[in-house]
């Protein structure tokens, strides 16, 4: 190879090498570029009423004559259902469920004498969709301890459960206010800093929570009716110059 053959392959390597050395400078600043990113969260809340309730209600009968604690359930079982029903839940909106019968003496960890040798507990489960009629039924419980009706015994009456079912309904409106509570957050940031914002780097939608909506210390949400839905969203936005 001549010289003048030599100085032009020289040329040529010593032109690429600046080519690619031209292509990872701006790799290098595309990837800076694409570095540049704000995380924020976006938070939505919206107030909501239980929409269902579920109540089981346990009782008993104690007799040293099975039969009679028996017949004793029955009769228990009638004026549970009637007292239901003049609080306006109907016994299709009831189901009879865990009848059990403890015979004491047959208990092998049993110690000293027994006043009653059989228990007999029955629960009624009360599921409804009319919210404040289980309310209101559950705040005149007192009548039935009137009536004879000891509640308790092997299962705990804990009260209704009140639930919020229609989560799904509302769950497309609240991602997009806490998307657009994180993109007001993220443009600020971006006006602060002097840049502009980008498109989204990556998202996390985050879990919905459903919350007393009092926000009382060790309150169960269940046992509210009111409630509060939330949910957090963390979003990445790109900022560019």
């Amino acid at each position: 190879m001549g010289k003048v053959s030599v100085v032009i392959a020289a040329i040529v390597v010593a032109a690429g090498i600046a080519g690619a050395g031209a292509l990872v400078g701006q790799g290098i600043v595309k990837m800076r570029a694409l570095d540049r990113f704000v995380t924020v969260k976006g938070l939505a809340e919206q107030d909501v009423k239980a929409d269902r309730a579920v109540w089981p209600i346990t009782f008993v009968a104690t007799n040293d004559v099975l039969q009679t604690a028996q017949q004793k359930i029955e009769d228990d079982t009638e004026t549970l259902q009637k007292f239901l029903e003049i609080h306006g839940i109907s016994r299709d909106q009831t189901e009879l469920q865990n009848l059990q019968v403890t015979d004491q003496l047959a208990q092998s960890y049993r110690s000293g004498p027994v006043e009653s040798r059989y228990i007999v507990s029955q629960t009624v489960q009360v599921s409804s969709d009319d919210v404040a009629a289980v309310a209101k039924a559950s705040q005149d419980i007192g009548k039935l301890l009137q009536k004879g009706i000891v509640l308790g015994g092997q299962g705990y009456n804990a009260g209704p459960s009140y639930l919020f079912t229609k989560l799904n309904n509302i769950k497309p409106e609240m991602i997009a206010k806490a998307t657009a509570n994180a993109r007001e957050s993220a443009q600020q940031f971006a006006q602060d800093s002097g840049g502009k914002l980008g498109g989204i780097r990556r998202a996390n939608q985050g879990l919905f929570q459903i919350l007393a909506a009092d926000g009382a210390p060790n309150t169960t949400e269940t046992n509210q009716i009111n409630k509060t839905v939330r949910v957090v969203t963390t979003m990445e936005y790109l900022i560019e110059d």
